[in-house]
């Protein structure tokens, strides 16, 4: 009895073994951080932020000063002149916010310059991972930095998109 169950599992083994697919890991946060050129664009990119970030400072204390002025005049303004001003406020206030949105905001000169300086770097990385993958024979890499299941590499045989497309009737 306990060489025929010795012998089922050394057959589901062997059979696990032979079809067994390759798997690896990497950190792509600390092979950045371990580049020279990476370092050099975060740099830049720090430095540019902070600078849009004083810019917009600047222009926010600009406008409290001129609220605070407004509230310490506002009654001995007159009327048409208090609207005037309350317009000015708000216009100042839509130019603050458009700024900041256009500098820090989705698709914003931060994220168009990232994709300028550190993309370029990304994809040579994500290029050294996919000649690995190839070279070694994984069939799978996942990225450990992104802390999910991101799969940087993936061999297109075990992709069975089409399949479940056939499945759904498409």
């Amino acid at each position: 009895m306990k060489k025929i169950i010795l012998s089922l599992t050394l057959l589901v083994v062997v059979t696990f073994a032979a079809n067994a697919q390759r798997f690896a890991y990497v950190d792509t946060k600390y092979i950045l951080e371990k580049l020279p050129d990476y370092k050099s664009a975060q740099q830049k990119l720090d430095d540019q932020a902070a600078a849009w970030q004083k810019e917009i400072d600047l222009k926010n204390e600009a406008l409290k000063k001129m609220y605070t002025k407004y509230q310490a005049e506002e009654f001995l303004l007159t009327a048409d002149l208090k609207k005037q001003r309350e317009e000015e406020i708000v216009k100042a206030e839509d130019i603050l916010k458009d700024m900041q949105k256009n500098r820090f905001g989705y698709n914003g000169d931060l994220f168009k310059k990232r994709q300028e300086l550190i993309q370029p770097i990304q994809d040579k990385v994500f290029d050294a991972i996919q000649k690995l993958a190839q070279t070694r024979s994984y069939d799978f890499i996942f990225d450990k930095a992104s802390g999910g299941a991101v799969m940087l590499y993936t061999n297109p045989q075990y992709d069975v998109s089409e399949e479940v497309i056939k499945k759904l009737g498409i």
